[in-house]
């Protein structure tokens, strides 16, 4: 282990078999840093339950305050907050940090890295990958006066039953409708029956994801409500 990474854990997402944690750094009495996304040497970079949990086997929460052993920064593509995590330690959980001082930890208002291209069901959520490879950052926290989830299908009509969440918000003048990968979000309002289900004021943690069939898209890695703790 050649280094360690005190964050505050904005985001604990799907990929594939596992999840990808992201979170600010965070030093007390100095404030917030970069981003950084701990991830492993498999191909896929997922990090697996047994190398992000803590002593306890817990595992992390948004909003904890967590100490990650890590060994280098291993940057991909636009996804720039990427570090090699030491799985031979444990993380250790350092605090917890109040959704009130989350001003201090969001990005500043501007649109979502480059807009005018949408999937099917969605709205501004993808990017070509030919235009991605300008982009050098994958990570943003927003702040919305307004969220709207809905809860649907979007693959009723060619056979797929299978239900998703997506929140439609406008930011930096914009109109976005991108697919939430926050487990914590997406069961409980997987419970609820289709529809439309506003949530007031809340943060976002949005993730630009790797590439696929050409595109790299945006998910919301994490809806933060005030009470999510």
């Amino acid at each position: 282990m050649s280094a360690a990474k005190q964050i505050v854990c904005l985001a604990n997402f799907r990929k594939l078999a596992g999840r990808s944690i992201a979170g600010r750094e965070w030093t007390p009495g100095e404030g917030a840093g970069n981003w950084i996304r701990p991830v492993s040497a498999r191909p896929g970079q997922e990090v697996s339950e047994y190398e992000r949990q803590y002593e306890d086997g817990k595992d992390p929460e948004v909003l904890d305050i967590i100490n990650i052993p890590l060994i280098e920064p291993k940057p991909e593509g636009w996804q720039t907050e990427n570090w090699l995590l030491d799985s031979e330690f444990y993380w250790r959980k350092e605090g917890d940090y109040c959704w009130f001082d989350l001003p201090a930890l969001a990005d500043p208002v501007e649109p979502l890295w480059i807009d005018g291209h949408s999937t099917y069901s969605g709205m501004n959520d993808k990017i070509p990958l030919a235009a991605a490879e300008v982009v050098s950052s994958s990570l943003r926290l927003l702040h919305l006066d307004r969220l709207e989830l809905q809860v649907f299908a979007p693959g009723e009509a060619f056979g797929n039953s299978k239900r998703r969440v997506q929140g439609r918000f406008s930011h930096a003048g914009i109109h976005y409708a991108l697919w939430v990968t926050d487990p914590v979000c997406e069961r409980a309002y997987l419970e609820k029956l289709d529809g439309f289900y506003e949530i007031g004021e809340c943060y976002l943690t949005i993730s630009l994801g790797e590439e696929y069939g050409g595109f790299c898209y945006k998910l919301i890695a994490a809806v933060i409500e005030c009470d999510r703790r």
